[in-house]
């Protein structure tokens, strides 16, 4: 069983919370916040400081911290879990460039995982819109991305989808509209044809089950930092290996004392 921190309590933070503890592959065991509470849901609650943190991590111990809660927080946590080793899943979508640094300098010491969308659906949308951006260079590509009418920034998975498509921030149309969890369409124009990869966040239970794929697959992998589409690139070449692997192996013959090339059709 894998023990786990959870930094951040809002509503994505909630929805993780209880994603984890329905998984018996987790123990959620405790909580922090930039607020300190006594507890929630009989979870531990502690206010997410520096200088004490450390010492909050050595008395409470875990073995990863999944952190759904605002670009400061992982300045506060991060040196106290590079000295304890202690990997890392983080779904910021708001991180400057120095903090991506300070992010990937982490990934010298320990396992971690930083994305702005950790959802499966969008990373597996990911990596197919980069296979068929190899596939046909050509073809024009937008990016639509629609979210719930108080979200003032453009999405960070948008500006994700674009930076490995390789095409300018110009190409991506915001759309605010009521209660909309997440929306997110890549299309892509061919002469005679459109191709339409759409991705929709409909509960925000998909970030936890996304969070739980990511700190199990971290769980396997050697230090270094990671994004949640090369995680799933991992599972889905190691699928691949096994295909190959049992492809190549040799037909069985029924009859054991005649070889498989030998055996009547």
């Amino acid at each position: 069983m894998i023990k786990i921190g959870l930094v951040g309590y809002g509503k994505a933070g909630q929805a993780v919370a209880s994603v984890l503890r329905e998984d018996p592959r987790f123990e959620l065991c405790w909580v922090a916040r930039g607020s300190s509470a006594e507890s929630i849901d009989d979870l531990p609650v502690v206010k997410l400081e520096a200088d004490s943190f450390g010492a909050w991590l050595d008395a409470h111990p875990v073995d990863g911290i999944i952190d759904f809660s605002n670009p400061q927080a992982v300045l506060s946590y991060g040196e106290a879990v590079r000295q304890r080793g202690i990997m890392v899943v983080t779904a910021i979508s708001g991180y400057p460039p120095e903090t991506l640094d300070y992010i990937r300098d982490l990934g010298r010491d320990i396992r971690i995982m930083s994305s702005p969308n950790i959802t499966l659906g969008i990373n597996f949308l990911l990596l197919a819109a980069q296979i068929l951006r190899r596939i046909a260079p050509f073809a024009d590509v937008e990016i639509v991305e629609q979210h719930f009418r108080d979200k003032p920034e453009v999405s960070g998975t948008a500006r994700r989808i674009a930076e490995v498509l390789d095409v300018d921030d110009e190409r991506i149309t915001s759309l605010r509209l009521g209660g909309i969890v997440g929306h997110h369409e890549v299309i892509f124009g061919f002469p005679y044809q459109t191709v339409r990869l759409i991705h929709d966040s409909i509960r925000r239970e998909a970030f936890g089950t996304g969070a739980a794929f990511a700190i199990e697959q971290l769980s396997r992998c050697a230090t270094g930092f990671y994004t949640q589409d090369k995680l799933l690139m991992r599972v889905i070449r190691e699928e691949l290996l096994l295909e190959e692997t049992l492809s190549a192996a040799p037909a069985v013959s029924l009859d054991s004392s005649v070889p498989a090339d030998r055996a009547p059709a």
